[in-house]
């Protein structure tokens, strides 16, 4: 009886464990798993027209000035561009498969999010998941824009900005699309740019 009843005890604290397990991975899983419903009549971010214009900074690396990215005066137009197209959801929420069948969205992970910056500079046409991203462009880092990928999470970094769902690094914390202040590690990932750049 007494070993029944340590099989029964043990097969709760299993279950209790595989419900609790989604909760904390959710927290703190690559992409910031965390869901954050989008507040009701909000607008859908547009990225801008290759016309677009945003802030910028002299040089060769972006800067964040007032929550968004500056683009280095330097960069080719494109990089710009992606740049700007990334200010428009900057503070987004969070949303697991958001931006992956349109690229406007009322929330963005992590591919929606490289998928939405790299449209804005005309440099894909349709949104990808971060395991496609394996495959897409050039391997290696590029000069301008690198994109980090693996099967579960994509991130980029843009003239020396890293554009990132996840908050690794940040000591912020918030999850969704954010400029982050540090690099992270690219151990596990991929490294892709696009041809050009």
């Amino acid at each position: 009886m007494r070993g029944r009843s340590l099989i029964i005890n043990l097969f709760v604290l299993l279950a209790l464990a595989l419900s609790a397990a989604p909760a904390a991975m959710a927290a703190e899983g690559p992409g910031g798993m965390q869901f954050d419903e989008p507040t009701a009549g909000g607008t859908l971010p547009t990225a801008p027209s290759a016309a677009g214009t945003g802030p910028t900074v002299p040089g060769t690396e972006a800067q964040v000035v007032d929550g968004v990215a500056a683009a280095p005066a330097a960069a080719p137009d494109a990089v710009k561009q992606a740049i700007w197209a990334a200010n428009a959801i900057i503070g987004r929420p969070y949303r697991y498969g958001g931006g992956h069948g349109k690229f406007a969205d009322r929330g963005y992970d992590c591919s929606g999010t490289v998928s939405f910056a790299l449209h804005g500079a005309d440099l894909l046409e349709s949104p990808l998941d971060s395991g496609s991203f394996m495959r897409w462009g050039e391997g290696g880092s590029g000069d301008w824009i690198t994109v980090y990928t693996n099967p579960g999470h994509a991130y980029m970094v843009i003239a020396g900005l890293r554009l990132d769902t996840s908050a690794a690094n940040d000591p912020g914390g918030l999850h969704g699309p954010r400029w982050r202040p540090a690099l992270r590690s690219s151990r596990g990932f991929k490294a892709r740019h696009p041809l050009g750049f």
